[in-house]
């Protein structure tokens, strides 16, 4: 018996079988494909996929296939810049910078090769979820195989399917209609050289438009174009009413609207794909033991580049839970944290998403002329997030202590003695204090009642960060920290350390009312 079966192994479920390889969950991955898909879909994620790259293990094999950008530029009908959300020059207080793009393919492949390592992970290519029947405590899948049709019996089951999940439509979840639906064309090409940009005005002196993501909030044809890694690059242009899906990704349609961005410039058109960007939010995310993640339990529209980043927030929230309920740290009730935690994170971003999508969308030249100068007065009056980073919401409700100043905001990770933080604390649970005797009285209760946690404790004012957790805490008015295997804040204490302590148990012993104290 396996402790997770994972239905797909694009880089959602791939994640995710690391994460709990690397926690010593006996783990069963099903993909119907045998090799990758071998065209570019997703391209974007930011510095927390990174940091949760670097937990898993992977990530000196997944960076040199990145590309280290410098954020967005949305430029309005008139061709001035609208919005800049650039990060040159910015702190990195997460360790790694805020955008990154890549190429799927690589970066499937990369997840996959870092399964071998782990004796306890079986990976099975060419074999498709059918069906499912639950228990209380377990669930049977029904498996296609070259050879036919088998069984496998597993405690739990994460699907990782897509968009089309056969296992979400298999358990008869509904979708949420968040009311955007937009048809756009999506042009991937290989550019050995510049992108051809018109000539934008009030472009901020630092901007690099070869290293942004640039949005043509054009009412003629919304426009946005993508600096992928190495030389990969996209294209993702809006459809207009009475346009033809079929007659719109031909390549002499494809060559004249992506050809005034590669005058002269040597290229080769990879992909063109026409795709309805929409709002969506699965209306269960656990049924039983079954789990939806990823694409099967949201999409989003892209405009802020958070769609795969979404996947793989939900499956290191259902790893370190799973990873907890197996050590006999908690409860299966635990899980069922999952959605009250990653439902309203998802949304927050989705909506803040499709709102920006109704104002790129805009093919009213009147009204795209009024969008631009409300969007300009809200940046001056800084009414807008200045990086795409802050529109990351903290998690409301959950597993952590409300009642404490910055519970469940993204927890820093300063570089200590010019090496990553997480590389040198490496313990699921990390508890900062300021002190010795505070760390000692940690330590001590620790050892008395959570002598099962791997859990480090570490005096802040011993550590050569540059002051940065000293500032967090100050910032906090704090004196410790505890922050989740995840990366987001339990909480926090003043002079109450133990108490912090007390808190978690409550949690992971599932002695509160989830949904109000935390």
């Amino acid at each position: 018996m396996f402790d997770v079966a994972i239905i797909g192994c694009g880089p959602v479920g791939a994640l995710a079988a690391n994460l709990l390889g690397k926690s010593g969950l006996k783990v069963l991955v099903l993909e119907k494909e045998i090799n990758p898909f071998p065209l570019p879909r997703a391209v974007h994620l930011d510095h927390e996929m990174m940091r949760l790259f670097q937990s898993a293990g992977v990530i000196n094999d997944v960076l040199n296939d990145m590309r280290d950008t410098q954020g967005h530029l949305h430029i309005g009908a008139d061709y001035g810049v609208m919005r800049y959300m650039g990060t040159v020059g910015k702190p990195r207080p997460y360790g790694w910078s805020n955008d990154y793009f890549f190429y799927q393919p690589e970066l499937e492949n990369h997840l996959r090769q870092a399964l071998k390592q782990y004796p306890n992970v079986e990976l099975r290519l060419g074999s498709e979820f059918d069906s499912l029947a639950q228990t209380d405590s377990d669930a049977v899948l029904t498996i296609k195989t070259t050879q036919g049709t088998i069984n496998e019996k597993v405690r739990w089951v994460i699907a990782c399917d897509g968009a089309s999940s056969k296992v979400r439509k298999s358990l008869g979840i509904k979708l949420e209609d968040l009311q955007f639906e937009e048809p756009w064309l999506v042009v991937d090409a290989e550019v050995d050289g510049d992108v051809q940009f018109p000539n934008f005005t009030g472009v901020p002196e630092e901007a690099d438009l070869q290293q942004l993501s640039v949005m043509l909030c054009d009412p003629k044809r919304p426009t946005t174009v993508v600096p992928g890694r190495g030389n990969h690059r996209r294209w993702e242009m809006m459809l207009l009413s009475g346009e033809d899906d079929q007659s719109m990704m031909q390549p002499d349609k494809v060559l004249e609207l992506v050809g005034p961005y590669l005058n002269g410039v040597p290229h080769k058109i990879v992909r063109a794909a026409t795709y309805r960007f929409h709002g969506l939010i699965a209306e269960q995310w656990r049924l039983g033991q079954v789990f939806l993640a990823g694409d099967a339990a949201h999409q989003t529209p892209p405009f802020f580049g958070q769609g795969m980043c979404h996947g793989l927030r939900d499956v290191a929230n259902l790893a370190w839970k799973m990873s907890a309920i197996t050590q006999g740290l908690s409860h299966e009730a635990l899980l069922d944290t999952y959605q009250i935690e990653r439902d309203p994170h998802v949304r927050s971003v989705i909506s803040s998403a499709i709102e920006a999508g109704k104002y790129i969308c805009i093919l009213d030249p009147q009204k795209a002329a009024e969008r631009d100068a409300t969007v300009r007065r809200k940046v001056a009056q800084n009414e807008l997030p200045n990086t795409a980073a802050e529109l990351i919401p903290a998690i409301q409700s959950g597993v952590i202590a409300t009642e404490t100043t910055k519970a469940g905001v993204r927890f820093i990770q300063p570089h200590i003695n010019g090496h990553l933080m997480d590389n040198l604390i490496q313990a699921d649970w990390k508890l900062f204090v300021t002190g010795e005797k505070a760390a000692q009285a940690a330590k001590t209760f620790i050892d008395k009642d959570m002598s099962d946690y791997d859990m480090s404790v570490t005096d802040v004012t011993t550590l050569e960060d540059g002051g940065a957790i000293l500032s967090w805490l100050k910032e906090a008015e704090a004196d410790s920290v505890l922050v989740r295997p995840d990366f987001y804040v339990y909480g926090t204490a003043l002079n109450d350390v133990s108490g912090l302590l007390t808190s978690l148990l409550g949690h992971m012993q599932m002695n509160v009312n989830l949904e109000k104290s935390a």
